[in-house]
């Protein structure tokens, strides 16, 4: 209800500041947008039509339109690049934040970047260019220039004065980094520590020298697990001269904490990733097709196994055939069991809390966990046998309770082995240096389809032939 709300208050927003454009109401226009924050102006910028966000553009300061734009879709920020010359531009580009400046620069394309460089200051074209040449799942790739940096022998007041001449931005204020001549880190303060110090205190002595830190090349994902770790507001990131070369920010750790479990999500049901996180309403039927045929295509010719198992039961079926009502919740029991032991192992190890080389512990436990488990799923099937089979006709001197006990033992077995089966393959895949997502879901479903069946039917014939 409160997503309609809000979605209801930005509407009318919108056509509000639509028809101030339309009357040329430019300061009550103004008055408007600067009340908001900057990511509710960049998703109103994204609506509105070419002519009218020419018009808005002019409203902002060059500070405040950096901050907007730094929030702003990267499609519209390219496709603006082709509406406002190219100093206007340039002028956008020097107040974005470093990190969303240096993928918008990536994004343009060679050409594109040719004609923009010219335009931007020094410091701004050499931090871009900088900034870009990072692999993209790298702490360079996400880290940002926007810090400040003191020396240990400056006094309290001698800091805040270099604080105010670097003038990072009011968000990155909290953490100021304590560096020598070289820019090699020797520890932060933060703001507070600064404003309770005296003003003579000289920075050394109320410096912490016990920090965290990331390298540059270090893995995007265990960057920001670093940062939720030990909650931090921002990391910095060294070179491997342990000079201080940016820092992450936590707002875009949750960025690439968010982008992992969507590509972990889309692993492990049997989706391709894509490279870039698409918006569901803006991505095409064909490009949702193509995320999706392959796994799906693949287990379908896997799934020709399933259809073996059942060929080579058929006497048994055909002599017992209320074995055959039963099939469907093999199926369904080994794949919900199967993808319950998987998430479970998939996620401890995506958090840290495992480790490949403790499989037997983990096997172990989770085999104590089928155990319990199937005592519950047997009782149930038996009592459902016994309820939905009450009047089948039975060949011999099988009775229901008898066919029921067997049943429900194999369901139980089931269990057993879908979850020891969906604890295994993501350590099997970690251990030769895959990715346990992929082994999850459709992989694990296939599997236990194929090994279901065979317990079903196996201990079928040995108890009822």
């Amino acid at each position: 209800m409160e997503n309609i709300e809000v979605k209801d208050q930005q509407e009318q927003k919108l056509s509000i500041i639509r028809g101030l454009i339309e009357a040329n109401e430019l300061e009550a226009l103004s008055a408007i947008l600067r009340k908001m924050q900057a990511v509710e102006v960049a998703d109103i910028l994204d609506e509105l039509n070419e002519e009218q966000l020419l018009a808005v553009l002019p409203v902002f300061e060059a500070e405040d339109l950096g901050y907007i734009a730094s929030n702003m879709d990267m499609d519209l920020l390219v496709r603006l690049f082709e509406l406002v010359d190219r100093k206007f531009y340039a002028m956008i580009a020097t107040n974005m934040s470093s990190d969303v400046r240096a993928d918008l620069y990536q994004e343009l394309g060679k050409d594109k970047q040719l004609e923009l460089l010219p335009y931007l200051d020094k410091k701004t074209r050499e931090d871009v260019i900088h900034l870009s040449s990072y692999p993209p799942e790298t702490a360079g790739s996400i880290m940002v220039t926007d810090f400040a940096t003191i020396l240990a022998g400056m006094t309290v007041t001698q800091a805040l004065e270099k604080i105010r001449k670097d003038a990072p931005s009011k968000k990155m204020i909290y953490y100021v980094y304590v560096v020598d001549e070289q820019m090699k880190m020797k520890g932060f303060v933060t703001l507070k520590d600064l404003i309770m110090a005296e003003p003579s205190t000289l920075v050394k002595d109320i410096l912490h020298e016990d920090f965290v830190y990331a390298d540059v090349y270090e893995d995007r994902e265990s960057v920001a697990i670093k940062i939720e770790k030990y909650d931090m507001v921002a990391i910095p990131v060294l070179n491997s001269l342990k000079q201080l070369a940016g820092i992450v920010r936590h707002d875009e750790a949750i960025d690439v904490i968010r982008a992992e479990h969507t590509e972990d999500l889309e692993k492990f049901m049997g989706i391709v990733p894509d490279p870039e996180e698409l918006n569901y309403a803006e991505t095409t039927p064909v490009q949702h097709f193509r995320k999706r045929v392959v796994w799906l295509a693949s287990l379908s010719v896997l799934g020709l196994l399933t259809g073996m198992v059942i060929h080579s039961f058929e006497e048994t079926i055909s002599t017992l055939v209320v074995l055959a009502l039963y099939m469907p919740m093999v199926a369904d029991t080994g794949g919900n069991t199967g993808s319950q032991a998987a998430t479970v192992v998939i996620r401890a190890m995506a958090l840290g809390q495992l480790k490949v080389r403790q499989w037997a512990h983990i096997i172990f436990k989770e085999f104590r966990v089928s155990i319990l488990l199937s005592l519950v799923i047997g009782a149930i099937t038996f009592g459902k046998v016994l309820f939905l089979s009450w009047n089948v006709e039975l060949p011999g001197e099988l009775t229901l309770a008898y066919i029921g006990l067997g049943i429900s033992f194999a369901l139980s077995l089931q269990v057993i082995s879908a979850t020891l089966i969906g604890a295994s393959l993501p350590l099997i895949v970690k251990r030769f240096g895959g990715d346990p997502a992929v082994a999850a879901s459709p992989a694990i479903t296939t599997v236990v389809d194929v090994t279901g069946l065979l317990i079903y039917f196996g201990v079928a014939t040995l108890l009822f032939f």
